[in-house]
């Protein structure tokens, strides 16, 4: 495994797969494939070994697309071009590595978490796209409804306390988290977060790296931040018992901790910290509040198309009016997918005090959630049939995220 993080400069080029010379092809192809990544917005880059070659495949707004297909030999370099300069073991190719690159892609900043895999047609390569420029976003920017955004900055008006975000792996949380910061970071707090990696980095901010190897993890890190007098700490995620339980005291002694949970919803939080062991009466003391988020994908602006709700849809939709909806046709600027970009839907539950009393006696998730919605909460799926109805969303995509 290399931890280690490689600085490279990659400027624009046309797309080139292939070509005679297959040591240079290679690391034409490598260079082009992350250029093309980045400038069409994609998450993730897939290398893939298949029985006669490769193929090349990129995430954008969360669907997979295959790009290319490369000669054997090519493929085999473009792998080990990446592994080169990530600072990996080229030599491995019996065991999965992990690796880093640090690099400026026409001005912009941008790293690369590369993780290789040996299938039984060769290695696997996987690039994690961390563009610095996604994350450089306010809330506002958020796609937050107003009474959503006013009841989640209500969540962080204290000095003290637990909020939480929760939500699958890459439903946003870590952007949300990051907008939060930088809207709090001033010269009068000191904000400390501990994270696995750290994916964006904020001027003001001290932000330290889970480093497992070295015995720094989330509960051991939190400890020693506890030290370093905070006013705000940010873990990157509640794992297991001693993280949460170090939170829970953190929040109780004065301190403004956020945090990520995996849970479905707002209210599952609640569940999920008392079924790791947290006394109920101690996460009805120190939690604030929960936001549970997932993202859908957004309608293409330049191809969108209006049209009368179907029977179906207005059904999931709950409602006998005449509708109208929108999609994307599809075009050039978005693929012909008819989306371009993704949101996020919100699910905001407020911990008040009448919650808390409710908290020690039900730890149920619809009970607690019904019990929110009589201080302003909103579940994801009404959010979104909000926002399908503004022309932002589809219905499928509300159906495919929210179920």
């Amino acid at each position: 495994m290399n931890d280690g993080e490689n600085n490279l400069i990659i400027q624009t080029r046309q797309p080139l797969f292939g070509g005679a010379d297959e040591n240079t092809a290679a690391v034409k192809t490598a260079d082009n494939i992350i250029a093309q990544a980045v400038q069409s917005g994609a998450s993730d880059i897939h290398l893939e070994p298949m029985e006669n070659g490769g193929r090349v495949r990129l995430r954008t707004d969360g669907v997979l697309h295959e790009e290319a297909e490369l000669a054997k030999t090519v493929m085999q370099g473009v792998v080990s071009r990446i592994k080169v300069l990530a600072g990996m073991d080229i030599a491995e190719k019996r065991l999965p590595q992990d690796g880093s690159i640090r690099l400026e892609l026409d001005g912009r900043s941008v790293d690369l978490r590369i993780s290789t895999l040996p299938t039984i047609l060769g290695e696997k390569a996987v690039i994690r796209i961390l563009d610095r420029e996604r994350f450089n976003l306010k809330l506002d920017e958020l796609n937050f409804t107003t009474a959503n955004l006013k009841l989640y900055r209500s969540l962080y008006s204290f000095s003290s306390g637990v909020v939480l975000l929760t939500g699958p792996t890459g439903s946003g949380k870590t952007t949300t988290l990051y907008a939060t910061l930088s809207e709090l970071n001033n010269s009068g707090r000191n904000i400390v977060t501990i994270e696995d990696p750290v994916e964006y980095r904020i001027a003001g901010i001290s932000q330290v790296a889970v480093n497992e190897k070295a015995g720094l993890a989330f509960a051991s890190g939190l400890r020693s931040i506890l030290r370093q007098d905070p006013d705000i700490m940010m873990i990157g995620e509640i794992r297991d018992i001693d993280t949460a339980q170090t939170a829970i005291h953190a929040a109780l002694t004065g301190h403004l901790v956020f945090s990520t949970l995996h849970t479905n919803s707002a209210a599952g939080a609640v569940v999920r910290l008392v079924d790791m062991g947290i006394e109920p009466f101690l996460v009805a003391s120190a939690l604030r509040g929960v936001v549970a988020q997932r993202l859908v994908r957004r309608i293409c602006p330049h191809c969108k198309t209006a049209y009368a709700a179907s029977a179906e849809e207005k059904a999931y939709l709950k409602t006998d009016s005449s509708l109208t909806l929108y999609n994307g046709s599809g075009c050039e600027k978005c693929r012909g997918t008819g989306y371009l970009g993704r949101m996020a839907l919100q699910e905001v539950m407020p911990i008040l005090p009448e919650l808390k009393k409710f908290i020690l006696k039900e730890t149920h998730e619809d009970a607690l959630f019904d019990e929110a919605r009589k201080y302003g909460a909103v579940s994801m799926r009404e959010d979104g049939i909000t926002k399908v109805l503004q022309g932002m969303t589809t219905v499928s995509e509300l159906m495919r995220a929210v179920h």
